[in-house]
């Protein structure tokens, strides 16, 4: 596998963030905020809400919160129905997403070969990256055939919890792993982080070169993941296959040679990275 400079052993879980805690109170955007508040919370409901449910949300009053949504709505960022009158979030998100070259030109050289090697296994798989503390899933391959797991393009997995996000963790700089942990938002089921005890997981997990681990979402579920670099021997995304075993009269490659398609994988879009830069 690849090497990276990381040492988990010059950890240090009590050094302050450099901006220190008494500057982050400083710089506060109030309407600002406000408008990354309700884009977030929009994002929780995929069915849109009404304008008293979004003010309701916050405690606050209808007027205080129409004008937020029609700067919102003006810019792009949320829908409001002509039918029901409801705000939803806009694709606007999701675009500008798509537009940091590196990563999307990574992704459109990846998912081919994501699609072979998810015909190989008879599994799906993935590709997560961290975004501000979030571990959101940027390319997904459904499996072939009738069954599989296939989590969607967009979603945010947890952290401690997931081999995306472990992997990610794992071979991030001590810096950039203490930024994570200190800034990520558990998603809905991730447990409470025991920071010492998921360190020295990550240690394992660098060790060994990528993650294996029965799924601490679903039972019967294998979560493989490994680690994607760019040239620098930067960690920039982890391909994951959630396998599921057949236990019916279809053939499948094991999680074994699963782990070996991934691997091989995994190391063909490192070694591609620099193709796409």
């Amino acid at each position: 596998m690849f090497k990276t400079q990381n040492n988990f052993d010059d950890f240090d879980l009590e050094e302050e963030d450099p901006i220190g805690k008494d500057n982050t109170s400083r710089y506060r955007a109030p309407a600002l905020e406000k408008g990354l508040d309700i884009i977030e919370l929009l994002a929780e409901h995929a069915e849109g809400l009404a304008q008293g449910e979004v003010a309701r949300a916050f405690g606050r009053s209808q007027s205080e919160i129409y004008r937020m949504l029609a700067t919102l709505v003006r810019r792009g960022y949320i829908i409001r129905s002509h039918i029901d009158g409801k705000y939803s979030l806009a694709l606007k998100m999701f675009a500008l997403s798509q537009k940091h070259p590196p990563t999307s030109r990574l992704i459109q050289f990846a998912v081919p070969m994501m699609r072979e090697a998810s015909q190989k296994m008879h599994q799906s798989c993935l590709l997560g990256i961290e975004n501000n503390g979030n571990i959101v899933v940027v390319a997904s391959v459904a499996a072939t055939g009738s069954w599989g797991l296939t989590i969607r393009t967009g979603a945010v997995v947890g952290l401690n919890n997931t081999g995306i996000g472990r992997v990610i963790a794992a071979f991030s700089s001590p810096e950039d792993c203490k930024r994570i942990l200190k800034i990520h938002v558990p998603v809905p089921g991730e447990p409470p982080t025991n920071k010492k005890e998921f360190i020295n997981h990550l240690k394992t997990v660098k060790e060994r070169g990528y993650e294996k681990m029965p799924s601490e979402t679903l039972k019967g579920v294998i979560n493989l993941a490994f680690p994607i670099f760019d040239p620098h021997g930067k960690v920039r995304l982890a391909l994951s296959c959630p396998y599921i075993q057949r236990i019916d009269g279809m053939k499948a490659p094991s999680v074994d040679e699963a782990e070996a398609i991934l691997l091989e994988l995994s190391r063909e879009l490192s070694r591609g990275f620099s193709n796409t830069l």
